[in-house]
């Protein structure tokens, strides 16, 4: 009977041991969890606060160009992602339809685009950017990957390494979010 009791006390202790292992095992993995999130939370903060700075920074140059940082935005769909309907660039600059056909209008006005009908359907009407267009924001993003790696020329080539990876890891990103 004492092995019984002995046996059946080694069991329990045995259980008790792994249960508290367990349990030591969850609220670890909780902390891990909690704390992974935490710095996701941090790091998402700090790349939109880097990346808001960023693109104040650079826009500045874009005051040499003459045109409104909306108008530059419409071109720059234009000229970087090919032609589009009024409806379709209104979605992709998040504005109303009225306010895209105003900015197409002074654009046209200013020679940077044309419209085009649809090889496909005749209905339709694409917007393009103009060869001048397409100069302009070429100049324009000369500017300002000019003035970037003017900053980055105080980096070292650990520094570079590391951002560009990190930059590939932000496309990556931006395409699967696509």
């Amino acid at each position: 009977m004492a092995n019984k009791s002995s046996s059946s006390e080694i069991a329990s202790e045995i259980i008790s041991e792994s249960t508290s292992e367990t349990a030591q095992r969850d609220e670890t993995t909780r902390e891990t969890t909690a704390h992974a999130e935490t710095t996701r939370e941090e790091i998402a903060d700090r790349l939109h606060s880097a990346a808001i700075h960023l693109l104040r920074r650079v826009r500045r140059l874009d005051l040499a160009l003459g045109l409104t940082p909306a108008r530059l935005s419409v071109l720059s769909v234009l000229v970087f992602s090919g032609p589009k309907t009024l409806g379709e660039l209104a979605s992709a600059e998040q504005v109303t339809a009225p306010t895209m056909t105003r900015l197409v209008a002074g654009l046209e006005r200013d020679h940077l685009l044309r419209r085009d009908p649809d090889p496909h359907d005749r209905r339709i009407t694409r917007v393009a950017a103009t060869p001048r267009a397409a100069r302009l924001m070429q100049k324009g993003r000369q500017a300002r990957i000019h003035d970037l790696a003017h900053t980055l020329a105080s980096l070292t080539n650990e520094e570079l390494s590391i951002l560009s990876r990190a930059t590939q890891i932000l496309r990556d990103l931006n395409a699967k979010a696509r």
